[in-house]
């Protein structure tokens, strides 16, 4: 197989695209491709200041070195859960990505939940009614809202996290399956800034977790390998492997999947009724916006529900 560009030997076939490219142009095409869907979706500018919230893992890592190629002003936000069931997966990963940051000399947020709210994200889930003593749904519930904090307090334009098109293609398929109009409506590559609450962006939305492997890979990208322990077993993670399957019989149609799903939302097809919006207002303890009397979800948490 040889690279499409210059005809040297490809290191990286994409069946999904028709193309094969060598080490150089592939690095030079993954850049180009983020940046294509940055413009394309209005995700920021360069005169925007940009939060990558980075996990340690290779999708956060390599959107961060990506944004920075392109020439954007991006800090890290990196939080650390205290998940640390038998194989230290908190500390390692929050090892790599402070050796990401420190060997290019870039500036990382770095909080720590257990030092800022007491407990670690298993104990909130131990004695949490949406814990239920999985970790999940509070640990989306807590990265959220620091997330959204970090870049309120600290002036961020806009949010970025690093889901790719595997991700968003598998959340896509289990709100289908449910037709959870109020979860399609609010995906997308974009979700704007709402009073108290940061744009959020997600400018891998369209590249294949395949392809952001081999990027992190040829780059030299040190990241953590491990899942999060508690992922065993997850839903999202069971729908990826069916598409998996689908993909590999007719290579590109995760991406038809999201890109016709993105048609159909700008057609107006998912038109958003009366009956699924809800009123917000701020928060009386951290001020950000909730649908909730009183107290958002993570503040009733945070005091013990």
């Amino acid at each position: 197989m040889k690279c499409r560009t210059c005809g040297k030997k490809a290191s990286v076939n994409m069946r999904q695209h028709k193309l094969a490219l060598c080490k150089e142009h592939y690095l030079e095409w993954i850049p180009a491709q983020a940046e294509r869907f940055i413009e394309k979706y209005r995700m920021f500018t360069h005169d925007e200041k940009i939060l990558v919230a980075v996990s340690g893992g290779k999708d956060s890592l390599s959107l961060w070195d990506i944004l920075l190629r392109l020439g954007y002003a991006a800090d890290g936000l990196y939080i650390c859960l205290g998940i640390d069931e038998g194989i230290a997966y908190s500390f390692e990963s929050q090892r790599l990505t402070e050796k990401f940051a420190a060997e290019r000399g870039l500036k990382l947020n770095v909080v720590n939940v257990q030092q800022e709210y007491g407990e670690t994200i298993p104990e909130f889930a131990g004695r949490s009614q949406r814990g239920k003593g999985k970790p999940c749904s509070v640990c989306g519930l807590t990265k959220r809202h620091i997330m959204n904090r970090i870049a309120r307090d600290f002036g961020y334009d806009v949010l970025a996290t690093g889901h790719n098109l595997d991700d968003e293609a598998a959340v896509l398929f289990g709100n289908t399956l449910t037709w959870s109009g109020e979860y399609l409506l609010r995906q997308g590559p974009v979700l704007p800034a709402t009073p108290g609450l940061a744009r959020k962006v997600k400018p891998l939305c369209r590249l294949y977790e395949r392809e952001m492997l081999a990027y992190s890979l040829l780059r030299s990208i040190e990241y953590i390998y491990d899942e999060c322990p508690f992922a065993e077993g997850a839903t999202s993670i069971y729908y990826k492997e069916l598409l998996n399957k689908l993909e590999n019989d007719r290579p590109g149609a995760k991406l038809a999947f999201y890109l016709s799903f993105l048609e159909a939302r700008k057609k107006g097809l998912f038109a958003e009724p009366e009956a699924i919006q809800q009123e917000l207002h701020p928060c009386r303890s951290c001020g950000q916006p909730t649908s909730a009397p009183g107290l958002c979800a993570f503040c009733r948490m945070v005091k013990k529900d």
